[in-house]
């Protein structure tokens, strides 16, 4: 659950950040598939929620005051990431390249996590120089959290869905 200490909405999303890279140094140092399974299980959680949080509430919010470039990248970073979260969800430990799918996600998540909280020039450095109301988003991204969370315990969450890229199939 939560916590309804942090000062404002970029420290929410820094926790989570925090949250599921715990989660991907705790799969990369289990042996047994049953536990990494688990790992694998909760990682997608978090991240369909923490991807959720920032598409429906924190990038709208800053649409128009910071470059549309950091939120376009940010968007298109979630799709690749959704595309592996559904394939993870959709497998088994033991199911060829699973460990490899985890590997890649972890990596592109660390990419992602340091674009957004780069000192000075990350995204979150350019939200906090807009003057929007990072106290009231924070209130709002904790009440979705908490929404996606009970989901996910009484029915699962859907599959992530990709929304800035072209999935046409061949």
């Amino acid at each position: 659950m939560p916590k309804a200490e942090y000062s404002d909405a970029i420290a929410l999303l820094k926790d989570q950040h925090r949250q599921v890279e715990d989660l991907f140094d705790q799969y990369q140092k289990e042996k047994g598939d049953g536990r990494r399974e688990k790992l694998a299980r909760q990682i997608c959680v978090q991240l369909k929620i923490h991807t959720m949080i920032e598409e429906e509430i924190f990038y709208p919010a800053f649409e128009g005051k910071i470059e549309d470039d950091i939120l376009d990248e940010a968007r298109v970073e979630h799709d690749a990431a959704k595309l592996l979260v559904n394939d993870i969800d959709a497998g088994l430990p033991g199911d060829e390249f699973f460990d490899a799918k985890v590997t890649v996600l972890c990596e592109e998540i660390r990419h992602h996590v340091h674009e957004e909280e780069k000192r000075g020039e990350g995204m979150f450095a350019e939200c906090r120089k807009t003057g929007v109301d990072l106290i009231e988003l924070r209130d709002r991204m904790l009440e979705r959290t908490r929404e996606l969370q009970q989901m996910a315990k009484s029915q699962g969450l859907p599959p992530a869905m990709p929304s800035a890229m072209n999935l046409a199939t061949a």
